[in-house]
């Protein structure tokens, strides 16, 4: 079993700062890809940003010099910083990490989202 839980959340006027932090824990031999995807109302979910295991970044062209994206491989986490946010960036933010659970199977991969933290910011 694999839990990913999502904090840091919450209520933040525009031009402001956010940082959302994901955990990873449980069954866990390595972890590939982690990244953060959002859904606004009404809205399908987005890719936000991602991060491989030897610290490629890539971003959405929305967010792309607001928001960094930096992971810990000794701790398992993942942390979203979010700057200059605006209005357009309300959403619920999700973290999903690609783990491999089992050294003996090491092709084997299972994409692992959590339950969500909501961010909304106010104009």
């Amino acid at each position: 079993q694999v839990q990913v839980v999502e904090s840091g959340g919450g209520l933040v006027q525009a031009g402001g700062s956010l940082r959302l932090s994901c955990a990873v824990s449980g069954s866990i031999f390595r972890i590939n890809a982690m990244g953060w995807f959002r859904q606004a109302p009404g809205k399908q979910r987005e890719f936000v940003a991602i991060t491989t295991e030897s610290g490629t970044t890539n971003y959405a062209d929305s967010v792309k010099g607001r928001f960094i994206i930096s992971r810990d491989n000794a701790k398992n986490t993942v942390t979203l910083q979010m700057n200059s946010l605006k209005p357009e960036d309300t959403a619920v933010y999700y973290c999903n990490a690609d783990v491999i659970e089992s050294r003996w199977s090491p092709g084997s991969v299972t994409r692992y989202w959590g339950q969500g933290t909501q961010v909304t910011v106010s104009s």
